[in-house]
């Protein structure tokens, strides 16, 4: 055995609060009630782990951006045509006075 000293020095031991050391029990909470209800349920528990799946999955616009980008542009410029054009026709109907 040997004489020495630990490399390192133990640091005194903390006392907590009690109310850190014995927390009370988490509040009964709506949220809490829901959950416990659909988890106690077999059909809700299955329906909430699809829609856990179904919410995280790989979306068309990650799998394909390049694809996604285009036909979103040309989407917009379109809608934006026809708002463009109906704005004029309604100003040339006001300004004949047929509206």
């Amino acid at each position: 055995m040997s004489n020495t000293s630990p490399s390192h020095q133990h640091r005194p031991r903390v006392d907590l609060p009690d109310w850190m050391r014995n927390p009370e029990p988490p509040r009964r909470t709506l949220g809490r009630r829901l959950s416990d209800l659909i988890d106690a349920v077999p059909a809700l528990s299955a329906t909430r782990r699809r829609l856990w799946a179904w919410r995280d999955r790989t979306r068309f616009s990650e799998r394909h951006p390049v694809l996604s980008a285009i036909v979103s542009f040309v989407f917009v410029a379109v809608v934006a045509t026809f708002l463009v054009v109906g704005t004029l026709y309604l100003l040339y109907k006001i300004r004949r006075g047929e509206a």
